[in-house]
């Protein structure tokens, strides 16, 4: 089981000195990877249609690939986790460019985990069409696979065209691409092409998805060991829940398991380093920490 803590970003007021803390609190404690939530925008609710998710104009984000281009720089083992990123309202030949240069900046340790989002004052901002976004996001990642493997693309699709152009340099190795969602058409999706899965166990039931993705993956013909699956346990507070919901999550198959510190009063840098701490003290105990 690989165990990650989730960037509490939203409460760490844009701290550039929390990321670097974090960053290197994460690697040094042990864990397997750093995960960060994506918003290029927040947007007031009080529009029609109706914005509902968790996020407004006052939570602050980095943008992750920019955050772990400077993480890459400082650190030597943890992978780097988008946990996800908007694909479908982003340019997808930038993407390649900018995922690319972080996995040949960290050596080889992002993992792109990519979603569709729910903002769609995003979505207009940045120029793109919220309503075709599940259907863009399939294509996306073949384009995205095909510009970091070949030495020139000619790609013509529904919502992107490359004429004869290559991404050089490209990166080292395949870097694997994660799906996340709630709907059965995001696991129907991921159990054809993506590399694994992240469940948000909180927002969604992590146990239902896993049991679904397993019945998905043997009607494509696909093995458990060859396809992830993280839960971002969002239900787990304390670190003696970390390790009792870790421990379940092993057995039901799980892979990866991120915990987050947001949401629980930490209104400090010290306050979130501490409770990362204390969760590694009771992995640790419980031998699920290195």
């Amino acid at each position: 089981m690989k165990i990650g803590f989730i960037y509490p970003q939203t409460e760490l007021r844009g701290d550039p000195v929390a990321v670097r803390e974090i960053g290197l609190a994460t690697e040094a404690l042990g864990f397997d990877h750093l995960l960060a939530y994506d918003h290029v925008l927040g947007a007031t609710h009080d529009r029609e249609p109706a914005l509902n998710g968790p996020y407004t104009e006052n939570h602050p984000f980095h943008d992750p690939l920019v955050m772990f281009a400077y993480l890459a720089g400082i650190t030597s083992r943890i992978t780097l986790t988008t946990g996800v990123l908007i694909l479908p309202q982003r340019q997808t030949a930038l993407v390649a460019r900018q995922a690319a240069d972080v996995a040949l900046l960290s050596g080889d340790r992002l993992r792109l985990g990519v979603g569709l989002g729910w903002n769609y004052v995003e979505y207009d901002a940045l120029g793109q069409d919220f309503a075709t976004r599940g259907k863009r996001v399939s294509e996306q990642v073949a384009l995205l696979r095909e510009l970091w493997s070949s030495p020139l693309v000619d790609f013509r699709g529904t919502f992107d065209r490359i004429d004869r152009a290559a991404l050089n340099p490209r990166p080292a190795h395949p870097i694997p691409v994660w799906f996340g969602g709630f709907a059965d058409v995001a696991l129907r999706r991921a159990a054809k092409i993506a590399d694994g899965f992240i469940c948000a166990d909180g927002a969604g039931d992590a146990a239902a998805q896993i049991g679904r993705l397993h019945e998905l993956l043997a009607q494509e013909g696909r093995t458990r060991e060859e396809f992830g699956v993280q839960m971002n346990m969002l239900k787990a507070r304390t670190p003696e829940q970390v390790v009792e919901t870790v421990l379940r999550w092993r057995d039901l198959g799980g892979s990866h398991a991120a915990f987050a510190s947001m949401g629980q009063g930490f209104d400090t840098l010290a306050a979130h380093r501490e409770h990362l701490e204390r969760v590694a003290d009771a992995l640790r105990k419980a031998d699920l920490l290195p």
